[in-house]
C-alpha cells in the first residue's frame, strides 16, 4: 500500500515507521517542509514529502496534525487525492492546545471527527486516536493473543473502515468497528476507551458508556488556549 502522513509527531512518526517494517511506501509530510524530515525519513526508509506530495496517488492518508491545524491546512488539499482512504487520527484539546473551535462546540457537539471531514471536503475513518504512541509502537501482539489491545474504527464507508481495520490487525491490534463517523464521539479524549488500553472483550462495554456530553476541562474557554502545564 502506498501511504501518506500529514504530522510527523509522535503518532504521525510511529505510523511511519511500523507501517515501513510492513513493507508499505510511506511519504510523511510535516508543516516545516521536507529538509525537516530527512533524517527521520532516511532512518525509516520513507520520503521526505510536502503536504501536498503526502496526498497526491496514495491509497491511504493519515491526518496526525493538531486539531486547530486541520483547519490550516489548503483547502483543496485532496483535489488529487481520487480514491484514497483518509484517517483521521485528531483529537480535541481547546485547553492545552487548540483553542476554542466553534463548529465543535457551538451547541452542535458534532463528533471531532465530523468536523475534520467537513474542514477537508471528504470522508475520514477516525483510528489510532485511543493510544499512546509508546504502546503504539510497542505493544502490537499476534492475532489471538489475549493482551492484544483493541482499538476502535469509526467511519461511514464500509471500503475505507475495511482497509484501516486491516492496517490495525497488521500493526498488532484488535480492530473494533466503532460505529458510524457521527458516533465516533464514543472514542474522543475523556471517552471510556481513551488511552485505556483495553482488550477486545471490554471495548464494547466501554464505547457502549460513552457520552456525547464533553467534560469542562475539554471545553474551550475565553482565554484558550493555554499550554499543558497551564491549560485555559
Amino acid at each position: 500500500m502506498d501511504i501518506g502522513i500529514i504530522g510527523s509527531g509522535q503518532i504521525g512518526g510511529v505510523l511511519a515507521r511500523r507501517f515501513r517494517a510492513l513493507g508499505h511506501r510511506v511519504a510523511i509530510a510535516n508543516s516545516r517542509g521536507p529538509h525537516s524530515l530527512t533524517d527521520f525519513a532516511d532512518e525509516v526508509g520513507a520520503a521526505a514529502a510536502t503536504v501536498r506530495e503526502a496526498v497526491i496517488g496514495r491509497d491511504l492518508v493519515v491526518v496526525t496534525i493538531p486539531m486547530v491545524s486541520v483547519a490550516a491546512l489548503p483547502r483543496d488539499i485532496f483535489a488529487g487525492a481520487g480514491d484514497a482512504v483518509v484517517v483521521d487520527t485528531c483529537n480535541y484539546f481547546p485547553q492545552q492546545r487548540d483553542g476554542r473551535i466553534g463548529g465543535i462546540e457551538n451547541g452542535e457537539h458534532i463528533a471531532e471527527s465530523v468536523w475534520v471531514s467537513q474542514q477537508i471536503g471528504r470522508p475520514v475513518v477516525k483510528a489510532f486516536n485511543t493510544i499512546g504512541a509508546r504502546f503504539l509502537m510497542h505493544d502490537g501482539a499476534p492475532r489471538g493473543d489475549l493482551s492484544r489491545i483493541a482499538l476502535p474504527v469509526a467511519g461511514d464507508w464500509l471500503r475505507d473502515k475495511t482497509a484501516v481495520m486491516g492496517l490495525t490487525d497488521d500493526l498488532g491490534f484488535d480492530p473494533v468497528d466503532a460505529g458510524s463517523l457521527a458516533e465516533s464521539w464514543r472514542q474522543q479524549p475523556a471517552s471510556p476507551c481513551f488511552v485505556a488500553n483495553l482488550s477486545f472483550d471490554r471495548i464494547g462495554a466501554a464505547l457502549c458508556a460513552a457520552t456525547p456530553d464533553r467534560p469542562p476541562h475539554l471545553a474551550g474557554t475565553p482565554q484558550s488556549p493555554g499550554d499543558w502545564d497551564d491549560p485555559r
